[in-house]
């Protein structure tokens, strides 16, 4: 029985001493990309913060935003398409205006110089816009 247990230990001491050679320095390796980890590991990062945030802006840009009502946007389309019929006419050698509830827009084409004289009615204030070197016969 002796002998078993000198067998024993003698095994569980080879075993002891062989697996001490297996055994590698520890390296230290950054996960953020912030701190010299991989750069792939960055979109991880954000993903996993991302979803543990709880907290709410309450000055975030997308609690302002209201969407425009149908009406609101019909408006501004009627208004952009009644503005490229008169650019339209200008190019044909016509001159124009259009009157919104927000502005006058006049424009005229004097042989080849286009001025587009820009009035806001709320304020009074003018804007003019002058380009030249445009021939209306070409």
């Amino acid at each position: 029985m002796k002998i078993k247990i000198m067998r024993q230990l003698a095994f569980i001491a080879g075993i002891a001493v062989g697996s001490s050679a297996l055994a590698t320095e520890l390296i230290y390796e950054p996960t953020n990309p912030n701190f010299g980890g991989n750069p792939l590991n960055g979109t991880f990062l954000l993903q996993n913060a991302q979803s543990q945030d709880d907290h709410d802006d309450p000055d975030s840009p997308a609690d302002l935003y209201q969407q425009p009502s149908a009406l609101d946007r019909f408006t501004d389309s009627l208004e952009t398409r009644l503005l490229n019929q008169l650019l339209t006419d200008v190019g044909d050698g016509n001159s124009g205006e259009l009157v919104t509830d927000d502005f006058i827009v006049q424009i005229v084409d004097n042989d080849g110089v286009l001025t587009v004289l820009i009035t806001d009615r709320s304020t009074g204030d003018k804007s003019e816009i002058v380009v030249s070197g445009l021939n209306p016969t070409n």
